[in-house]
């Protein structure tokens, strides 16, 4: 064996790089990371009539998916579960909506007279408000703004509802077959994205991305259904007792609002003060169904809620607030639904990717 030295190529070291190349480095990144977020928005919010009831399924989904579960475990199939699943959501939604549709026809048809009373109260009001109303008007001459452009439209009611149909069917047809497609293939599609991860760390990060999504999600909106629920009963029991019409109607519509935290409470207060001006003959009477409303919706907030979830799902306030209005801008009421969902999913995924950002996890009150 000849004794032969290898020659190895020379090292060449590079000089370090300047404070101003890494900073040209790193804003290269933050701006690609911008622009994916920007172009994400923009997909999201252009793509709104497909994506939201296909969001609003997989959030569902989540909730639904241990019940699935529960059944699978007993030797049912994945297809034969979901579809139980799925029928049984679509019967309670359907009971839920048949037992609201004869009490909310009777208010929807007191409308004009809530509207007189309202008048009425604020009949005392109307000087100050005529004042405020002729100074902005002389502003306006002063300043040459343009007047109030009222335009009328004189489409009918039922040839707008008639032009909505389709499209309003076609979403909810969308999103039943995306809810039953989710819970069946729920187990497929996770083991689908496990193995497009080569790498066995990344691997283990993304199973319990899966793992925590789907605790965090059915915990919050299970829990979540369950308080506003009682809070319901709360309500509608308290409205009876105080002599407020349709009082389980009320109650109902309070558990559908405060499913939007913050926005859906402050909608509830609304609608029933609306309500004490039919139901009471004086502006004390009318402020009683209200100031009970906001009494039991306190009692939940401050010390229900906390108890049953503030100590495992704990999120910084003004982070779910952001959240809040980001999604309602996006995709309207539905969009208030799934953004505490979807501020969850968000977390599960940071959490396991970055540990120790916590910045977010602070108590949070609804």
């Amino acid at each position: 064996m000849s004794n032969r030295i290898a020659k190895r190529a020379p090292i060449v070291r590079l000089p370090p790089k300047s404070n101003f190349e890494l900073m040209l480095a790193r804003g290269g990144q933050v701006s690609l990371i911008f622009m994916g977020l920007v172009a994400l928005v923009f997909v999201l919010h252009a793509g709104e009539y497909i994506l939201a009831p296909i969001g609003l399924a997989i959030v569902i989904g989540l909730m639904l998916g241990p019940l699935a579960s529960v059944l699978e475990r007993r030797g049912l199939p994945a297809t034969l579960s979901a579809a139980l699943v799925v029928v049984l959501f679509l019967s309670l939604l359907c009971f839920f909506v048949l037992a609201l549709a004869a009490p909310l026809s009777f208010w929807v048809g007191r409308i004009p007279q809530i509207w007189a009373e309202l008048q009425h109260q604020l009949s005392d009001w109307r000087q100050p408000l005529d004042a405020i109303r002729g100074a902005r008007d002389e502003i306006r001459k002063i300043t040459g703004g343009p007047g109030l452009a009222v335009s009328v439209d004189d489409g009918s009611p039922v040839a707008s509802v008639a032009a909505l149909a389709p499209a309003i069917a076609a979403q909810i047809l969308l999103f039943f077959a995306s809810l039953y497609l989710f819970v069946a293939t729920r187990h497929r599609t996770r083991v689908a994205i496990l193995g497009l991860c080569f790498d066995r760390r990344l691997r283990w990060r993304v199973a319990h991305i899966f793992r925590d999504v789907e605790k965090l999600v059915s915990q919050y909106l299970l829990s979540i259904t369950m308080i506003n629920i009682v809070e319901g009963l709360a309500v509608g029991v308290g409205l009876y007792l105080i002599g407020v019409s349709s009082a389980p109607l009320w109650g109902a519509l309070a558990i559908l609002t405060s499913f939007v935290i913050y926005i859906g409470p402050a909608v509830m207060t609304a609608i029933l003060f609306a309500v004490g001006l039919a139901e009471f003959d004086h502006l004390g009477g009318a402020l009683l169904p209200p100031l009970l409303y906001m009494g039991i919706n306190a009692v939940e907030a401050q010390l229900v809620t906390p108890l049953v979830i503030g100590r495992t799902m704990t999120l910084n306030p003004f982070v779910v607030l952001l959240a809040l209005a980001f999604w309602i801008w996006l995709w309207g009421p539905l969009g208030g639904f799934i953004a505490i969902p979807a501020l969850l999913i968000v977390f599960a995924m940071i959490r396991n990717f970055v540990p120790g950002a916590d910045f977010w996890t602070e108590p949070m009150h609804r």
